[in-house]
């Protein structure tokens, strides 16, 4: 018996190189054309994914008076954003607002302002109309909450230069897990 678990573990680490390099990834693994969409960012500039094709993208749902989840990620993404990985990568977040009635302009500048975003961190806002048809292209579920909260999917997707989803993050992915991912992908 210890000899044939020998035998398996001698195989496993022989054949653990096979195939090439093979990258080790914190998020789960995409491989699916990223929905095109075209909204306002925080200056009033359109922008659309497809724009953005020969860079990475982050795309996450986001509101402005979110009391737990969203100025961790936002916080999270915009660490990110500032590491050299991230900047040779040209990275940029498009965080898209799931509170299209209290998403104004003013509340969107304040939320940049006090978490302290930097310019790659694109805040995008629509109506309601604007909005809905990109939530149900990234599968994104938003209601109303109590207190004024909006109960909504917490994800990150990363897309690669070519406009292909490459990895999903849940709520919880760290600085470094994207950081870490990134540094895979543009070797």
């Amino acid at each position: 018996m210890r000899a044939a678990l020998l035998l398996l573990a001698l195989v496993a680490v022989l054949t653990a190189g096979c195939g090439g390099s093979s990258a080790s990834f914190d998020g789960t693994k995409l491989s699916t054309p990223a929905p095109n969409f075209t909204l306002h960012d925080q200056s009033g500039t359109p922008v659309s994914l497809a724009a953005q094709r020969g860079r990475y993208v982050i795309v996450t749902f986001l509101y402005t008076h979110c009391p737990d989840v969203c100025p961790v990620i936002a916080g999270n993404l915009n660490r990110v954003l500032q590491m050299p990985v991230a900047q040779r990568a040209g990275l940029r977040v498009l965080a898209v607002s799931v509170d299209p009635r209290r998403d104004t302009h003013a509340a969107v500048a304040h939320f940049i302002h006090v978490h302290r975003l930097v310019p790659s961190f694109l805040y995008l806002t629509g109506t309601r109309a604007q909005l809905q048809p990109v939530w149900t292209s990234f599968h994104i579920a938003s209601t109303p909450g109590p207190n004024g909260t909006v109960s909504h999917s917490a994800f990150e997707i990363l897309v690669d230069p070519k406009g292909r989803e490459r990895l999903l993050y849940d709520s919880s992915v760290t600085t470094a897990e994207v950081v870490h991912d990134l540094g895979e992908l543009v070797k």
